[in-house]
């Protein structure tokens, strides 16, 4: 003899208006948590590119650094 099976969802006690808002609220917040955070990545990374390439523009002229400043003593105050 066999039984049928039983259908998903039919034990499982229904959330309360409460936990239903609740779970709301944490699904929108991490959806606006995961977009910063992907955000902050590409930023991050976009960054990182533009400082190799300075890097290596500095790398291939080094010359083209300006000369130190002489610092002048203090004034005598009379």
């Amino acid at each position: 003899m066999q039984h049928q099976p039983i259908p998903e969802g039919i034990f499982k006690p229904k959330p309360t208006a409460i936990e239903t808002k609740q779970d709301a609220t944490t699904r929108a917040a991490r959806q606006i948590i995961d977009g910063e955070a992907a955000e902050r990545e590409r930023k991050t990374e976009r960054l990182k590119q533009a400082r190799l390439a300075m890097q290596a523009v500095e790398a291939a002229s080094p010359a083209a650094r300006s000369p130190a400043k002489k610092r002048t003593g203090r004034r005598k105050q009379a």
